[in-house]
């Protein structure tokens, strides 16, 4: 699979990477430098040094306003991975996903930022159960304090589209690792290369508003339908049929576990924290 994006892209003069530190993140690093003449990542963890003149490192905590608005300063459009990517307790969730999805959309505002590409995710819509078939226009049913902080975070970007004009595309990424790792991600498996093209459609397709759409290779038992992502003109290339035979000599799963049930799997189960 190839490691970059295609060579005759258009190009930015910056682009902000947040979350840089992080799984997806640090995939994307390599994959979107070329989109740009500067690639500025951030992360609130350690990112090293800049990898050449083309890169800028700028570590950022999401949850303070004024360090957003410096980091957002001079870029052209913002691919947000940053926050809390697992499900964890509500106040660790509301200061990097809720202040921070807040804090990046008003340094937007305020530096004329006009594209963002929002790592949401199909924990939004995790209570559903996996023998549902749905749009992008589904009532959201969140799994968790995660799943509500990307539903938060979909409700900014179409505010901030309706009162700003600043377009976004939300992704409701479904399982992006090397391979899916279980029987769940037969169906939400979503590749690299196929992540990378995603993200580059939604970075300069022309006038998205603010489009939701599902992030998943085109794996042969789908529970997305996913025509909202036509207007992007992306069309997936993988599929997770590749990995079935080892996938399926995994033990079966208990037909009471989330994992067999529910669109967002454990997700479903886990906490509540602190009691």
């Amino acid at each position: 699979m190839s490691t970059t994006t295609s060579s005759d892209a258009p190009r930015l003069q910056r682009l902000l990477l947040t979350g840089a530190a992080g799984g997806l993140g640090k995939v994307l690093r390599e994959r979107l430098a070329g989109l740009a003449q500067v690639l500025r990542v951030s992360d609130i963890a350690a990112l090293g040094e800049a990898r050449g003149a083309h890169e800028e490192v700028v570590p950022c905590d999401l949850s303070d306003k004024q360090a957003v608005d410096a980091l957002l300063a001079g870029c052209d459009a913002i691919v947000h991975l940053g926050g809390v990517s697992v499900e964890r307790p509500f106040e660790e969730i509301l200061e990097a996903n809720i202040k921070g999805i807040f804090n990046v959309y008003e340094a937007a505002r305020r530096h004329g930022v006009k594209r963002v590409v929002f790592a949401s995710s199909n924990h939004v819509i995790g209570f559903y159960e996996q023998t549902e078939k749905l749009d992008a226009n589904v009532l959201r049913r969140p799994d968790g304090y995660y799943g509500l902080s990307k539903s938060f975070g979909e409700d900014m970007a179409q505010f901030y589209f309706d009162r700003y004009g600043i377009e976004t595309v939300s992704i409701r990424i479904g399982s992006s690792f090397p391979e899916p790792l279980n029987r769940r991600m037969m169906s939400t498996w979503l590749s690299y290369d196929d992540l990378t093209a995603l993200i580059e459609k939604s970075l300069f397709t022309p006038q998205v508003g603010h489009a939701v759409v599902y992030g998943a290779s085109a794996n042969k038992d789908v529970w997305w339908d996913n025509h909202a992502a036509a207007k992007l003109g992306w069309t997936p290339k993988d599929s997770s049929e590749a990995f079935r035979a080892k996938v399926e000599a995994q033990p079966p799963v208990a037909p009471t576990d989330p994992n067999a049930i529910y669109q967002g799997g454990a997700f479903t189960a886990q906490g509540p924290f602190g009691d």
